[in-house]
């Protein structure tokens, strides 16, 4: 298995994705829209989620696929996103028929909190997230930008600038009895935990990067946070505990700045997170079994994020399945197999979501960090 040509959720064919922001506000909206209507599922972890339409998507519910899966940030007031785009995809003549000439779209949305991180949230009003999800929309590309753009506008991971991140493997086997099927996933990446060893600049999730995506730093060359030897065995050992002021070789000066004068967009931010994800496959799957997937793509936040799936996070992963390729006359090892690749795309679209950002308001971004 490799990355597809883009590595991006847009290497699975009639994949688009579309983003909206205001860097003024420092929030946005992503919306990831198929050709057409995809089978959808939905797996959400964590103790503060925010969503929409995600119950439609149980394997008991009536309604098969979906048109649109939205991110967005703007807490509760994000999820207006959704009803943006539904309203654009009724102009497209797309939606599940309920009676003659009347069609609804089906747009499951998950939030994240980004309030606190300095933007100018006075102006937000009941047109704001409406109208970021409409632009993303018609928007939309078969091209995927990474780092500070919609939804991933105002994150952060940890201490670092968050943002949007994307990946994808296609499988090219040689046996003919297994299919070539793509995965794509795409992150925003707003998670209270870190995405990166204490004291280190190394992604937790080095073991799968491909082709240095996310800059190649691979495993930490010292197993010691804090280049200590081990008293105890003397042997190098990782420090694993989580500490908010250290991303990388000791407090950054921008939290301490930040942190001992009391800023309250800073202090306060800590606690406000949820990281979001869509996976797409060109798989054909009925609803439980892209449910399996999402399931599994959570794994990928665990590979990528510590601590993960915390009381502050609404950690959430949408499945898209676009139909394209019937599974084999093994589907349970088709859909292993699909799961396995979505959770590796989904822990390096975390990390590059964090790789791509830039540094914005108080948070600042991965490459300026590993300068100091």
């Amino acid at each position: 298995m490799q990355p597809g040509p883009k590595n991006s959720i847009t290497d699975v064919s009639g994949i688009k994705v579309g983003h909206a922001q205001d860097m003024k506000l420092m929030s946005g909206t992503t919306v990831v829209l198929p050709e057409d209507a995809a089978v959808g599922a939905v797996d959400c972890r964590g103790g503060a989620p925010g969503t929409r339409e995600t119950d439609a998507l149980h394997s008991a519910n009536l309604v098969e696929e979906v048109h649109a899966v939205v991110l967005s940030g703007g807490s509760a007031m994000g999820l207006d996103s959704a009803g943006g785009v539904a309203a654009w995809l009724k102009t497209q003549g797309r939606g599940f028929p309920v009676a003659k000439d009347v069609l609804v779209p089906i747009v499951p949305a998950a939030i994240l909190f980004d309030l606190l991180n300095g933007g100018e949230k006075s102006s937000i009003d009941e047109h704001t997230y409406f109208e970021f999800g409409k632009k993303a929309a018609a928007d939309a590309s078969y091209e995927c930008t990474s780092g500070n753009v919609g939804a991933g506008t105002g994150a952060k991971a940890g201490t670092l600038k968050g943002g949007i991140g994307t990946a994808s493997l296609q499988q090219n086997s040689k046996n003919y009895t297994e299919k070539d099927f793509t995965v794509g996933a795409l992150a925003a990446v707003n998670s209270f935990g870190s995405v990166t060893m204490p004291y280190l600049p190394n992604f937790w999730a080095w073991p799968f990067e491909r082709n240095a995506e996310y800059g190649g730093m691979g495993a930490p060359n010292v197993f010691s946070a804090n280049n200590k030897t081990s008293e105890k065995n003397n042997t190098n050992e990782l420090e694993l505990d989580f500490d908010f002021k250290s991303p990388f070789e000791g407090p950054l000066q921008t939290y301490n700045k930040n942190y001992k004068s009391g800023n309250d967009a800073f202090t306060n931010n800590i606690s406000t997170n949820t990281t979001l994800c869509v996976v797409a496959t060109d798989a054909n799957l009925n609803k439980a079994q892209a449910q399996r997937v999402a399931i599994m793509a959570q794994d990928g936040f665990a590979r990528s994020i510590r601590p993960v799936h915390t009381p502050f996070d609404g950690d959430t992963v949408f499945v898209l399945a676009t139909g394209k390729i019937p599974l084999s006359n093994m589907p349970s090892i088709d859909i292993a197999r699909l799961g396995m690749m979505a959770a590796d795309c989904v822990a390096r679209a975390i990390a590059r979501g964090v790789y791509t950002a830039e540094s914005l308001g108080i948070w600042p971004c991965y490459m300026d960090s590993i300068k100091k």
